[in-house]
């Protein structure tokens, strides 16, 4: 498991879940207390990028409302307020598990009308006309 994921995985369990059972709109994360709770050395920088990255804020289902702290961005004092969406992320693999799921027999209907998926398929490569590519070799020879 990488940095980024320890983080991500940390603040969702000591941060995230506990603020949406308790029904909160907005959470305080300091990267010098994830920075200090992981045991970790030397590692702010990689606890600040990950807190303001895209791609915790997607598979966590947060938004950035403000980042306070030094100005390089970087420190134990970079403070990260979000705002917690209640449906949580819409990109996480459990979200678009549950939506493709949802799909599941949309087109069965439909396809029992045509005489089920084969069927269907069967005459929609009927329909296809393919070149042969022999006639076109002797075409292009001819016209030369």
């Amino acid at each position: 498991m990488g940095l980024s994921e320890e983080v991500q995985r940390y603040v969702k369990s000591t941060y995230l879940e506990p603020a949406r059972h308790r029904g909160e709109s907005t959470i305080r994360i300091k990267a010098g207390d994830v920075h200090r709770d992981l045991h970790w050395v030397n590692r702010v920088p990689s606890v600040c990028t990950t807190l303001s990255s895209k791609k915790f804020l997607r598979e966590t289902g947060l938004e950035l409302v403000s980042k306070e702290g030094p100005p390089s961005g970087f420190g134990t004092r970079a403070e990260f307020v979000y705002r917690l969406h209640p449906q949580g992320s819409l990109h996480s693999p459990e979200t678009k598990h549950r939506r493709f799921e949802a799909l599941y027999g949309t087109l069965s209907t439909i396809f029992h009308e045509v005489g089920g998926g084969e069927n269907f398929l069967r005459k929609e490569r009927e329909k296809l006309h393919f070149r042969n590519v022999d006639e076109e070799s002797t075409t292009t020879k001819e016209k030369k």
